[in-house]
């Protein structure tokens, strides 16, 4: 791939992430005249058009539909579907004739790499992306039998296409470029939404949408927020209660049932901290070898927080902040572990020996 091409691929997916993380309101004129043009394409009128706050607030106006558990494989007629599954069909059609229509155009190894770095640098990160905010938000709601459109969190497979379309000079039909513009301005204007036979529901975009290395996260609030104050609060891409991030007590930690949010909750609380209140036990403190001026601390942990008996090592990280500190962190260990330089060396697949040998940790 040339770098022009490269470049091209960047500005793309650089272009979609910012449809997909929009916070700015939908754009209703724009999200209507698509979703009623791909009512049309599903042979039925347009609907009338309900408009939330939230996808917390259109659960109470969606039904459950049998349309989720559909098999749309070797489909030939839209005609006898009920509405949702007419839509869903549309969808697996136009994305099978694109990629066989592609796959056929670039069926050479050459062009065959060039299409595998393309949905490296486009496709891949946008659904790294957005499939980790939807997981969030669906296991934040009642999802079930409920076949939802994501808007905006459906631009990794749309962009996929576009990015063959404008960097590699695709062609496609114009049915297919119609459909395709469709979906696209959908994407582009509006959050989630549900299409019912009479009424689409749908969704307004976030008020604030935070990620991290395509993760969703925030250490000050929600990751995911609504104007109505549905929210979903993350922790590096984990899914944790708001109390991970508002308000982590040793009290709390200790009553909650998950390890994972267990560990978020002391991460975002700090090492140091949580071992102070919590008034943990040290077992024995070190001079680090593989971090010269810095010491490693070994302490016992409550059953309950790693999930059963374990120590937790404390160290410092080889690199500097960017304000120049040392963050601390801990390193869950084995019980059994009772020297610091072991445990460390433990981490690191290592004797206590071979550990003391090691340049510098970075």
């Amino acid at each position: 791939m040339s770098a022009r091409w490269r470049l091209e691929a960047a500005d793309i997916r650089d272009e979609w992430l910012g449809h997909a993380l929009s916070t700015l309101p939908a754009d209703r004129p724009a999200a209507e005249a698509a979703i009623s043009s791909l009512y049309e394409l599903a042979r039925h009128p347009a609907p009338r058009f309900t408009w939330v706050a939230s996808p917390r607030a259109a659960m109470d106006l969606v039904p459950p539909s049998a349309g989720e558990t559909a098999a749309f494989a070797g489909m030939n007629t839209l005609a006898d579907l009920p509405l949702v599954q007419r839509l869903a069909a549309l969808t697996f059609n136009l994305r099978r004739a694109l990629d066989r229509r592609v796959g056929h155009e670039w069926d050479t190894p050459g062009w065959r790499t060039d299409l595998r770095q393309l949905d490296a640098m486009v496709s891949r990160p946008l659904q790294d992306a957005v499939h980790r905010i939807r997981s969030a938000m669906r296991s934040a709601l009642d999802m079930r039998q409920r076949l939802t459109w994501y808007g905006q969190h459906d631009v990794s497979w749309i962009a996929h296409y576009d990015a063959w379309r404008r960097v590699g000079r695709r062609v496609y039909l114009p049915p297919e470029e119609r459909q395709l513009t469709l979906w696209a301005a959908v994407a582009r204007s509006c959050g989630w939404w549900w299409a019912g036979e009479e009424v689409c529901v749908i969704s307004e975009r976030p008020a604030v949408q935070r990620i991290e290395d395509l993760r969703p996260h925030n250490a000050g609030g929600p990751a995911v927020g609504f104007s109505d104050g549905f929210a979903v609060h993350a922790w590096h891409g984990t899914l944790v209660p708001e109390w991970v991030i508002t308000d982590p007590t040793p009290e709390r930690i200790a009553a909650e049932p998950n390890v994972e949010v267990r560990r978020c909750a002391i991460e975002n609380l700090g090492w140091e901290r949580y071992i102070e209140l919590a008034e943990l036990r040290m077992v024995a403190a070190a001079a680090d070898p593989g971090n010269p001026g810095f010491d490693l601390l070994l302490y016992d942990l409550p059953e309950q927080t790693w999930g059963g008996m374990a120590r937790v090592l404390l160290a410092v990280n080889g690199s500097a902040e960017r304000d120049g500190s040392r963050r601390r962190y801990g390193l869950g260990v084995p019980v059994f572990l009772d020297d610091p330089v072991a445990a460390a060396a433990w981490t690191y697949g290592l004797s206590a020996a071979d550990y003391s040998t090691l340049a510098r940790r970075t």
